[in-house]
């Protein structure tokens, strides 16, 4: 019998593509748990919430503690459709989450990587395991997201 892995960037797109249609930056995020129980998915919310803080990955964060009950977790992978900036990595950060995946790199403003690469965060290095699952979708949905928000 073969197991079939289940593609949690697909569901983490999934959730970009809610944002895209509601005109938010079109990011996705989703956390599984150790056993590989979906816990949380959630998109970038920051105008339909009026929130500089409502994006994919502090949303899922809340939704994951709720669903375990704890703040911190440790045994759960992100998967986000984009590289989390620095806000975002600083709560991925403060929840210990165990391992960050994510489909497109942060070009300009920095994220997650470059905050890492700064040398200053030692503790990030040490224990957040990071990974680069290139999905072009991803790239795709924010490109074409600012193209539009450009001819308006």
């Amino acid at each position: 019998m073969t197991l079939i892995k289940p593609d949690y960037m697909a569901e983490a797109v999934k959730e970009a593509l809610k944002a895209f249609d509601k005109g938010e930056v079109p990011i996705g995020a989703v956390i599984i748990n150790k056993d590989g129980s979906l816990i949380a998915r959630a998109h970038n919310q920051s105008e339909t919430l009026k929130d500089a803080t409502a994006h994919a990955e502090m949303i899922a964060i809340t939704q994951a503690s709720n669903a375990t009950g704890d703040w911190r977790l440790d045994d759960c992978t992100m998967y986000v459709t984009k590289e989390p900036c620095v806000m975002c990595a600083g709560a991925i950060f403060l929840s210990r989450i165990k391992k960050v995946v994510y489909g497109c790199p942060e070009k300009r403003a920095g994220g997650l990587i470059q905050l890492i690469k700064t040398g200053k965060f030692p503790e990030i290095e040490a224990f957040l395991e990071i990974e680069f699952q290139e999905k072009e979708e991803c790239a795709q949905l924010l490109e074409s997201f600012f193209r539009k928000l450009r001819k308006k």
